[in-house]
């Protein structure tokens, strides 16, 4: 036994020996902000290593190398120069800084360091190539996710993914720099998420995953999440002008409020406010108009933390056509842009706060700790069934809510390398807390008089949440193993009852496990499975006494990841996602629909090729199979539920500042009912883009639907009558997608 002690006390001893540590920090030169995922390479021996999120890196190395002064370190970065740096000396803390270049993608690497990293590259690419007209548009992104508008500008869009028609939220959990986007127990319906508060041209990171298998992400993520991030520093000021068709005009401003001593130092400060008016394509003028004001401090707390403060304010108003019957456009009594009820519409506002504190502490840990607090208010009118519960006054609802948000999340992160395995750990925990004043479903005529109140009360929701992640990565092998408890408090005060329902309340817990294996830099293969959930709407806990609060969704997935030479990243994923019951709140009717368990499967592909220096293209194919399991064959679909969607296109960045892209959508006819009786038309639509880009200003132009093909961009199978229509008829209802729409823009820099 001594002997066997003495082995192992010399074999650690001599590893000790043998190797040491480098750290460093890697930096974008222009903006001084940290660059996660840029990988480095020891040339002089087979060890690289990756960054974290705020740049950081540690890499193991030859201690003899390092003492005789032959360590020679490669840096890179899609979208900057490579770097190469001969440490001449050991270092407490490598700098190095990138300076930005031309897309390659042969700075691409596959690593066996991060499950993550091969989704952030391909939507940097994509954020990099591909111009983004709102922010929701940066939503379409993440390959596979479709998004539709159908009630005016300023609505949350619907949301398209994996199988899912999402209504507005319902299975993403969408966040930007931390901050829940989605609204639980809303009155329009759970898990609304209204992203139109962030300006597009402030996005610098789309990070986003499918499944439910990341211990970070809690409620809502059962189809996956996406989380932005806006950009820390300005490079340059900015003032655009974009003005186009339907008498559509938008004016942004960029300024940044420090000098670059001030960057140098580590602070930073700016603001931007954004605003738009269209009155769309549309009969019935759109009066669609969007105010927008962000700023964002980042500076230096302390010589161990940075903190970052973000405040933000968005107005919205809107008018809106709705969604049209068929037949009322067959026989031409409206046209094809045209309405039944010209007082649809609506209008909606958002503030946000947020104070996060990021601390770094030499043993490679790190710990941040974020406060944030919205106050939100939204009024929606709609009409769906026009005269068919009301054959006088009309079916015109009010859908309205006051709300405030205040959350709190905390996560601490390490990471450690013993004996040639890497163990990076992170621990989160929080809350976050919603209040409604006034959640209304109510029957109206001529929006402000009300006739009948369907709901009327107020809400109080909590979700409380802790979670643990850990992976443990060696050699060519990484494991991942997460776990997550969420607890739920829920709260009702009906106004229209003299009894109250009692509170409810119910926890649950999610497990991870994830898989990755690294053959060599051009292929790697991954599984990951895990369990997610999403929550229902707190009126309908509480009318159902608690029962199915937290349908639980357990999913899979078996991908690859190739790169089979230096220009070509391919991507392909088989999945699996079983939900055990998947209720679905209706907040047009104020009901809940239980559609019992579902069963999902499918195959994503996405593609990125690089054809010159300076041509790109791009694929993404969807496949999904989405089923009831408690309905007969035939009587199975799950209505509007996506079997086939693909986008693509290509997009040029020449050296002389001429950029664009050419850019298609398309999603494949899908049934509107259970039976596939009533089918929601497919669609393939074509966008171009085309920018002149110089040191001081921009010129472009761009079109929506090029070729002007007819498209339905939202259908749904409705039951409605029409003034004087002796009895009512269920046929699609439809909101008519863009037509041609050419804008142009210019931009000065400064």
């Amino acid at each position: 036994m001594k002997l066997l002690f003495s082995l192992l006390f010399i074999a650690s001893y001599n590893l000790a020996f043998t190797q040491a540590s480098i750290k460093g920090i890697v930096i974008d030169r222009l903006t001084r902000e940290p660059l996660e995922y840029a990988y480095i390479k020891d040339l002089n021996g087979s060890k690289a290593t990756i960054t974290d999120k705020e740049g950081y890196f540690n890499l193991t190395v030859s201690s003899k190398n390092l003492s005789e002064n032959i360590i020679t370190l490669s840096i890179s970065f899609i979208g900057f120069e490579t770097k190469l740096i001969n440490l001449n000396s050991r270092l407490d803390l490598v700098r190095i800084e990138l300076e930005r270049g031309v897309l390659n993608l042969k700075e691409i690497v596959i690593t066996p360091h991060s499950t993550n990293q091969s989704f952030q590259t391909i939507s940097k690419i994509d954020l990099n190539l591909q111009p983004a007209r709102s922010a929701q548009d940066i939503l379409r992104s993440v390959p596979g996710l479709f998004i539709g508008q159908h009630q005016g500008g300023g609505k949350a869009e619907q949301i398209f993914l994996r199988g899912f028609d999402i209504d507005h939220g319902t299975d993403i959990n969408i966040s930007v720099d931390g901050l829940p986007v989605n609204m639980v127990s809303h009155a329009h319906g759970q898990g609304y998420a209204d992203l139109h508060f962030l300006i597009p041209e402030l996005t610098s990171k789309l990070d986003y995953g499918k499944g439910p298998y990341y211990a970070n992400r809690g409620n809502l993520g059962t189809a996956g999440y996406v989380n932005l991030s806006t950009i820390n520093i300005l490079d340059k000021s900015t003032i655009k002008v974009e003005a186009g068709q339907f008498k559509t005009i938008r004016t942004l401003a960029m300024i940044d409020l420090l000098g670059t001593k001030q960057k140098e130092k580590g602070t930073s400060a700016y603001v931007a406010s954004e605003f738009l008016y269209s009155n769309g394509a549309f009969e019935l003028p759109q009066h669609f108009n969007r105010f927008n004001i962000f700023g964002k401090l980042r500076t230096h707390f302390g010589k161990k933390s940075i903190l970052t403060v973000i405040a933000s304010t968005l107005s919205s108003e809107w008018d809106a056509s709705g969604q049209v019957p068929e037949r009322a456009v067959a026989n031409k009594s409206i046209g094809r842009f045209g309405y039944i009820d010209s007082l649809e519409g609506g209008y909606t506002s958002r503030t946000n706060i947020s104070a996060k504190l990021t601390t770094r502490y030499k043993n490679n840990s790190g710990w941040e700790n974020q406060v944030y607090y919205s106050r939100y208010n939204f009024n929606l009118h709609s009409n769906f069934t026009f005269f068919l519960n009301d054959p006088v006054n009309g079916d015109q609802i009010r859908q309205r809510e006051g709300r405030n948000i205040l959350g709190y999340q905390s996560q601490f992160s390490t990471s450690k390398a013993i004996s040639g395995w890497h163990l990076n750990s992170e621990y989160g925990a929080g809350f976050r807390y919603d209040g409604t004043k006034g959640s209304e479903l109510s029957h109206t005529i001529n929006r402000n008089t009300v006739l009948s109140y369907a709901q009327l009360g107020d809400i109080k929701e909590l979700n409380a949440f802790s979670f643990v992640d850990k992976s443990i990565e060696s050699g060519d092998w990484l494991f991942n193993i997460g776990a997550r408890v969420d607890y739920f408090h829920f709260s009702y005060k009906d106004k229209l009852q003299s009894i109250q329902q009692p509170n409810q309340q119910k926890s649950i817990v999610s497990p991870k496990f994830n898989i990755q294996y690294t053959f060599n830099d051009r292929v790697q293969l991954y599984l990951k499975a895990g369990k997610g959930f999403h929550s229902n709407d707190a009126r309908v806990v509480i009318f159902n006494k608690g029962k199915d609060i937290l349908p639980a969704a357990y999913g899979s997935d078996l991908g690859i990841i190739l790169k089979p030479t230096p220009k070509l990243f391919i991507n392909a994923a088989a999945w699996y996602l079983y939900l055990k019951e998947e209720f679905i709140y209706v907040g047009d009717e104020g009901i809940v629909e239980p559609s019992g368990k579902t069963r999902r499967v499918g195959l994503d592909i996405s593609g990125r090729y690089q054809i010159t220096n300076w041509l790109f293209a791009d694929v993404n194919l969807n496949i999904a199979k989405p089923r009831s399991l408690e309905r007969t064959k035939g009587n199975d679909y799950i209505p509007l539920a996506p079997a086939f969607t693909s986008t693509g296109g290509m997009s040029w960045k020449l050296m002389n500042g001429f950029n664009g892209s050419l850019r298609y959508r398309s999603m494949k006819d899908r049934p509107a009912n259970e039976d596939k009786s009533v089918i929601a038309k497919g669609y393939t639509v074509a966008d171009f883009s085309l920018s002149y880009t110089q040191k001081k200003y921009e010129i472009g132009v761009g079109i929506e639907n090029l070729f002007n093909v007819k498209w339905n961009e939202t259908q749904f199978e409705t039951e409605s009558r029409l003034r004087n229509e002796p009895v009512p008829v269920t046929e699609i209802h439809f909101t008519p997608g863009t037509p041609f729409f050419a804008k142009m823009k210019m931009a000065v820099f400064f």
